[in-house]
């Protein structure tokens, strides 16, 4: 029998609502002694029933809802028919010109703390919380019965397994990684480390946002800040850039960047890798008085919570202003957002800040979120983190 948790009076409006997460401060009391991941009942302060959740003692987000149905049991048969059900929804994202999506994306699919991406053949999944990791050998099952894939990866070393009091764990789970493994986008071939690249390997969030890129960069000279792999010089020089400058720090993602360039057959005369802080790079360009009609900037998240997003303001402030000031007129700013901490609204207002300090007369003609295969439940609005602007900069 599931332990209860019963919450304060008038602390249950959001369950009400079906959003899936309980703060620490709203609980009343908890009957029984569950273990990290265990399942629990969640019960209103008049002792009304409200969902089954995942209990996360060492969190500030205590609880994390697996079900609004009392009669669901939360067994290896409900994590199946979840991933089952998440997988079938993608089923349309992958074709001959793509082979590679995000499968399982956590609260819009249902399953807090779970994410599933899809390289061809692999399948590269990371637990976040206490809940998903309890169901781990359970999930891995799913996975390979709803994909057929070969070989299952796990990259469950993001820093927020730290919040939930769990230590990092990477390394396969089913089946050998091949020695390579490459993805396919709009017909443009990506090599993925799966192993050490960022989050799972790739960004796949961005896929729709490098074909815009692709579309635009014709006859331009773009610059590309926190390249990573390439991704958006790829499509650049795909979509006939006169010339790239690439930035990124680390010099293993640009040395992957340089070999996707080849596997494309893309005129290498046309890019320059700069392995550089990007902040410094564009402070350096500046001064050198140089100019682009394109300038795309991708950075890390800066701002995880809003406790973070005063820092990250200054931060996205001074990025989007050196990139303006690089700006001909008439060129084009794609800027990004992926801090949850900063709200698509706060984020427009920092970047109107910026052009307000550059001097540029500019105007948003376009807006850029994340790809189909990353799904925004209405009843959890927090998860739409990936936010952008296309910025043209008036003559």
């Amino acid at each position: 029998m599931s332990a209860r948790v019963t919450l304060k009076p008038g602390r249950d409006k959001s369950l009400r609502q079906h959003h899936p997460w309980v703060f620490s401060g709203a609980l009343a009391h908890v009957d029984g002694a569950p273990r990290p991941g265990e399942t629990v009942a969640l019960h209103a302060s008049d002792g009304t029933w409200l969902a089954h959740a995942a209990w996360s003692p060492a969190s500030n987000i205590r609880a994390r809802v697996w079900s609004f149905e009392h009669d669901t049991p939360i067994d290896p048969a409900f994590f199946a028919a979840r991933v089952r059900a998440a997988v079938r929804a993608r089923s349309g994202l992958l074709d001959g010109r793509h082979t590679g999506c995000r499968l399982v994306h956590a609260e819009a699919d249902g399953l807090p703390g779970i994410i599933a991406d899809r390289y061809g053949d692999v399948v590269v999944m990371q637990l976040l919380t206490a809940g998903a990791e309890h169901w781990r050998d359970t999930l891995v099952a799913a996975l390979r019965e709803a994909t057929g894939c070969s070989a299952i990866y796990e990259r469950s070393d993001a820093d927020v397994r730290a919040l939930e009091g769990l230590d990092v764990r990477a390394g396969a789970l089913s089946g050998v990684l091949p020695e390579r493994l490459e993805l396919l986008e709009n017909g443009l071939a990506y090599r993925v480390d799966v192993a050490r690249g960022q989050k799972t390997g790739f960004f796949l969030d961005q896929r729709d946002n490098r074909a815009c890129i692709k579309s635009l960069a014709r006859d331009r000279d773009v610059l590309d800040c926190f390249c990573y792999t390439g991704g958006f010089t790829i499509a650049a020089l795909a979509g006939g850039a006169r010339s790239v400058r690439a930035v990124d720090s680390s010099g293993a993602a640009l040395a992957l960047a340089r070999s996707n360039l080849a596997d494309n057959g893309l005129d290498g005369a046309r890019a320059e890798w700069r392995d550089a802080d990007v902040f410094a790079e564009l402070r350096i360009l500046r001064d050198a008085g140089l100019q682009f009609d394109l300038v795309i900037l991708d950075p890390p998240k800066l701002a995880p919570t809003a406790q973070h997003a005063p820092r990250a303001a200054r931060a996205y402030k001074d990025l989007n202003l050196l990139a303006l000031k690089l700006l001909r007129p008439d060129g084009l700013l794609a800027t990004f957002s992926c801090s949850g901490g900063v709200s698509a609204e706060l984020f427009q207002k920092i970047v109107a800040g910026a052009a307000l300090d550059a001097r540029a007369d500019a105007a948003i003609v376009g807006r850029f979120g994340a790809s189909a295969d990353h799904p925004v439940a209405l009843n959890f609005p927090e998860g739409e983190y990936l936010k952008g602007l296309l910025v043209r900069k008036n003559a």
